[in-house]
């Protein structure tokens, strides 16, 4: 009865036997091993594991370990199931899809005795299948063209820049030339002028000096008149109870002169001499005596000159500083100002007793002073620096001098100025000749562009050997992925991958980084960006750059293989 079963399938398998080549093989035996199973002798399993009758092939029994005597059948869980699929590509699927109700062989073959039905559409899918690939074989020929013609632009450009380097060494050379010779010309001329301002310098010097002593004799003088004035029983001795007796320095306003205030003034002694009082009494009480004598100074009904208290205290400044001994009387008294308020902020603290008693101190009005300010600048007809021009800085020899010395500096920062730039832009054409833009340069026309590829949330730039950024669609700032790094692609296949590193770091991650991945295409673009590991971009990039010689026509090859049986 086995035998029988087995002889049934065997021939159902023999009716679908290629007519062409005659080739008799049981169902999902493919082609290329039908000299394996030769009805006229037992059949050897093809692992070796053993020898059985022809008649148990497909008879759906596993009798071999590797299942090669169930090519047609589920029998053997590890078996294998060849689709002939004429008319389109073969294909070969596990003998458990055998018969399992699913159309998987697009000739129906798998499905000959289930319940499914299957239609062979092989020819068909055949064709579809034949058309797509001639239209990509298309696509593969126009984006290697596009590669000869980046190649040609790419040998083009480096040679570009060789004649371009060239040039530019020749124009640094002479550039380098006149600069040395503005360089001397610019010292021959600083000489003269050295020499004529060395003795405006001098003078300038003396001057400071001379105005210095003055000023330091009059702040002295006033020191003196102060001293004069405090020292009630002029014994040559400022006392604290001197000090407490003068209504100007009770700073806190409590109507009287404490002890602490009294020393505060006397910088914490029970005594000045006049020499201490200049030293380091004056300038601690100076703002304050200043304020309360220009407060107390009553109202001139006529023209006269002020009382010569006020005259005498011109307030001239308490440091002496060569290069700022011109102080006008407005940075004076903003000094003093200032002065008094750190002074008062320094003071201790009196307790208050709420006493209604006490002598009013009032501080002056600011705007009162700067009311009579302008009314000082209205009664004056022109203001003074209006009134006088300015007198010239030098004599007219020194003038010329320096005339000169300023055209020779200006001519010799030119010369180095276009030195410098022939040097930065000679830099960059000979950082991009050593640039690896691929074996044949196909690449090198790719810098200097960018191309984006915008998401739901981001748009990604890829700069070629520059960089890779990411910007959010609904903000602002862009995000660094990485700076140009190499070429990562495997051993035979190194220009089909760049790597872009050391962007910026994540929020307690790695720093940021941009895997591209080059397919052949026909235009050079950014079509895909995915982030398959926290900061780790992949970016996806069509170029022609990466096709390669299509093959010839494989249709004749094709249409013969697709027609096994």
């Amino acid at each position: 009865m086995r035998g029988l079963i087995a002889f049934s399938l065997f021939c159902a398998a023999a009716g679908s036997v290629v007519r062409a080549a005659q080739v008799l093989r049981p169902r999902g035996v493919p082609l290329s091993k039908a000299s394996f199973y030769d009805p006229s002798r037992d059949f050897s399993c093809l692992d070796g594991s053993g020898s059985i009758p022809f008649s148990y092939v497909n008879d759906d029994y596993c009798d071999c370990q590797d299942g090669s005597d169930e090519p047609g059948t589920a029998a053997c869980p590890n078996g294998f199931f060849h689709c002939t699929n004429a008319g389109h590509a073969p294909l070969t699927l596990p003998s458990s899809r055998v018969n399992d109700g699913v159309c998987d062989c697009c000739d129906a073959s798998d499905e000959y005795a289930s319940s499914a039905n299957c239609l062979d559409v092989c020819r068909e899918l055949g064709r579809a299948a034949r058309e797509e690939a001639a239209k990509k074989r298309e696509e593969h020929l126009e984006g290697y063209q596009l590669r000869q013609a980046m190649i040609e632009d790419g040998h083009k450009r480096k040679k570009e820049a060789e004649s371009k380097i060239e040039e530019l060494q020749k124009e640094k050379e002479e550039a380098d030339t006149v600069r040395t010779e503005k360089e001397e010309l610019k010292k021959v001329a600083e000489e003269p002028e050295k020499e004529a301002l060395e003795k405006y310098r001098t003078a300038d010097s003396e001057k400071k000096a001379e105005e210095n002593a003055q000023q330091k004799e009059k702040y002295e003088g006033e020191a003196r008149e102060a001293f004069a004035h405090l020292d009630n029983n002029a014994d040559g001795l400022l006392s604290m109870e001197e000090m407490m007796s003068r209504q100007t320095f009770d700073t806190n306003r409590d109507g009287q002169v404490s002890e602490e205030e009294a020393k505060f003034y006397l910088n914490q002694e029970e005594t000045l001499t006049l020499d201490t009082f200049i030293s380091t009494g004056w300038p601690l009480m100076r703002p304050v005596y200043r304020m309360d004598q220009r407060m107390f100074t009553p109202p001139s009904t006529t023209t006269a000159a002020p009382p010569p208290m006020e005259e005498e205290l011109t307030p001239p400044p308490p440091v002496f500083d060569e290069e700022d001994p011109y102080m006008s009387d407005d940075e004076l008294d903003e000094e003093e100002e200032e002065e008094m308020e750190e002074n008062l902020d320094s003071q201790p603290d009196a307790e208050d007793d709420g006493s209604d008693d006490a002598e009013d101190y009032d501080m002056p009005d600011e705007d009162s002073d700067d009311k009579d300010d302008e009314e000082e600048e209205e009664e004056g007809d022109v203001p003074k620096e209006e009134e006088e021009e300015e007198e010239p800085k030098y004599d007219e020899d020194t003038q010329k001098l320096v005339d000169v010395a300023n055209a020779a500096r200006g001519q010799f920062d030119e010369a180095d100025r276009r030195v410098r730039d022939l040097t930065r832009e000679l830099r960059s054409l000979e950082e991009t000749q050593v640039k690896d833009y691929g074996s044949e340069e196909e690449f090198r026309v790719l810098e200097g562009n960018c191309y984006d590829y915008t998401d739901r949330e981001y748009t990604y730039r890829l700069c070629p050997f520059d960089k890779a950024t990411q910007r959010p669609k609904s903000g602002h700032g862009e995000t660094r992925l990485g700076q140009w790094g190499e070429w990562s692609g495997q051993e035979g296949d190194k220009y089909s991958r760049m790597l872009y590193s050391n962007g910026q770091a994540c929020w307690n991650g790695p720093t940021r980084s941009a895997d591209v991945h080059i397919s052949c295409g026909t235009e050079n673009k950014l079509v895909g960006v995915s982030e398959p590991n926290r900061c780790e971009y992949v970016f996806l990039f069509t170029s022609p750059a990466v096709c390669t010689k299509p093959e010839e026509d494989p249709s004749e090859e094709t249409a013969h293989t697709h027609t096994e049986l």
